[in-house]
């Protein structure tokens, strides 16, 4: 029988294939990928951390790091780049900021992965370098521990491991370094979701909400004035109460505070007889009052939307004062809110017969978060930097020598008192209308003055009364309106107010820092 014999097998000795790039680190944009994974996990992890500090009451400080970082370049922001972002972005400043935020914390990221490919130690450091700048913006937050920056440092450790350990696999193995493996995908998402949960634990949305549903609003004992005949019947101006959702929003909250009203306290401290102390329960049981007052930002620009008009509901500030007896020579009344902003208001302001008040309700709801749950201060008449304390929590009574509010030292005037101005709603610049009768109507205000006269001038000629609407409070705005014969043609019209003493608002340009914009608002329309 005849067999058959195989030659014998010769080893495979040709070498394996080299990755694309040419060496064993794999592709740069996989190392990238495993920095932005490694700062995810390090970001997460200390926002988690950082939000169970908070929520748990461990802390009273920032321990979150996004938040912290935030904080700090909101403090250290100069006027200029101030107005710049509040022009630009208006409320969404605070979007606009986190957006900067998440592009920086991107390329740091990545560039710590992309180091790492060649330099494992460079990429670390970098990480390291990143954490170190967290933690101090941790430790620079108001009423900071030793222990907030705990978060930070974990977070940082957590990273480092993270990354480290990607390297070294993709080292081993190049070739098994395709992108979205279920490793990366796990991390990725796992720090995300950290993120997620330490910025709803860092401000408390849980038990706040509760509380904000479960608190009444109480009965005024001193209604609003009627507003009958304060609404003109002219389509696109400005509602004579703003709604809450879109009344505008700006302050140096990054995160906004959800306080917890059966937590929440008010003292009074400073140069005073008789130290006082407020809790909500207190509160509740004072005689509110409801008053209709116009809000206004010494960041709004002429024409510009930073001001609204509301129903506020509180009881006096003045009868909080009372209280505790201001002493001889103090004039200024320095208020700090859950999150150490600052606000130095003039004690006359706060004593006198206006209606500044601690107000507990916004148009007949619990202060929206936004605006200040559970209590906040309104006080007609003031740029809102020197008086509209949000979520206050102490009212120290001190004086302007002494002490500054938190913008003063930024370059704004130390009072604030608000300008007279004026602003067309209808028509919009830059829009068409049929020739004919058109109504140029808009708002008007001068907070605790009152407005007595709104003119309009059309291409630079005589300045024409218009029809004022009701004015149920001096401290509140007005609208007005101008039935203009449109004739053909591209035309300029601009607006200016006087208050009841017949004072003009200011003609003269001028920007918002230091004391608030003015000048004539004007807009250009085409007439068909």
């Amino acid at each position: 029988m005849a067999t058959t014999t195989s030659a014998p097998q010769t080893p495979d000795t040709t070498p394996p294939p080299t990755p694309r790039d040419g060496d064993a680190r794999g592709h740069w944009w996989v190392a990238a990928l495993d920095g932005l994974v490694a700062g995810a996990v390090a970001v997460g992890l200390a926002s988690l951390l950082g939000g169970v500090m908070t929520w748990s009451g461990l802390s009273q400080g920032t321990p979150s790091p996004l938040s912290a970082l935030a904080g700090a370049f909101i403090d250290r922001t100069p006027p200029w780049l101030k107005n710049l972002a509040v022009s630009t972005f208006g409320t969404h400043d605070k979007t606009a900021l986190l957006v900067g935020m998440v592009v920086v914390l991107v390329l740091v990221s990545a560039a710590a992965g992309v180091l790492a490919r060649r330099a494992l130690t460079a990429g670390l450091v970098l990480l390291v370098v990143g954490g170190v700048l967290a933690a101090g913006a941790v430790v620079s937050r108001p009423d900071s521990g030793g222990a907030d920056v705990v978060p930070t440092f974990v977070g940082v450790l957590a990273g480092i491991v993270v990354l480290r350990s990607l390297v070294t696999t993709r080292r081993r193995d190049p070739w098994g370094t395709s992108g979205l493996t279920r490793r990366r995908v796990l991390l990725g998402a796992g720090g995300l979701l950290g993120v997620l949960l330490g910025s709803r634990l860092d401000s408390g949305v849980g038990s706040a909400s509760a509380s904000r549903a479960a608190t009444p609003v109480p009965k005024a004992a001193d209604p609003a004035p009627a507003v009958t005949g304060a609404q003109l019947d002219v389509p696109g101006v400005s509602p004579y109460v703003v709604p809450n959702g879109d009344f505008y929003r700006i302050d140096t909250a990054f995160v906004v505070p959800h306080l917890d009203a059966s937590s929440w306290s008010l003292k009074v401290t400073g140069e005073v007889e008789q130290e006082v102390s407020l809790d909500w329960a207190t509160l509740a049981q004072k005689p509110m009052v409801d008053r209709y007052i116009t809000l206004t930002c010494v960041s709004n620009e002429v024409g510009g939307d930073l001001v609204g008009n509301a129903r506020w509901t509180g009881w006096p500030v003045r009868e909080l004062l009372a209280m505790a007896r201001p002493k001889d020579g103090a004039d200024m009344v320095l208020s700090t809110s859950s999150d150490g902003w600052t606000a130095g208001t003039p004690l006359t302001a706060l004593t006198d017969e206006r209606d500044a008040l601690l107000a507990v309700a916004m148009n007949g709801e619990p202060l929206p978060f936004e605006h200040g749950f559970p209590v906040r201060l309104v006080v007609p008449g003031l740029y809102g930097y020197v008086s509209a304390t949000k979520w206050v929590t102490e009212l120290k009574v001190t004086r302007f020598s002494q002490d500054e509010g938190y913008w003063t030292p930024r370059g704004w005037s130390a009072k604030g008192p608000i300008k007279t101005a004026s602003r067309i709603d209808v028509p919009q610049d830059g829009t068409r209308v049929s020739a004919g009768t058109v109504a140029v109507a808009g708002v008007a205000w001068a907070q605790h003055r009152g407005i007595s006269k709104v003119e309009l001038q059309v291409d630079g000629g005589d300045w024409r009364a218009a029809r004022l609407a009701a004015e149920p409070t001096v401290d509140a705005w007005r609208q007005w309106v101008y039935e203009w014969p449109a004739t053909s043609g591209q035309h300029t019209l601009a607006v200016r107010a006087y208050d009841a003493a017949g004072q003009p608002q200011p003609a003269t340009p001028a920007p918002p820092d230091p004391d608030g914009a003015q000048g004539y608002h004007s807009i250009q329309v085409t007439v068909a």
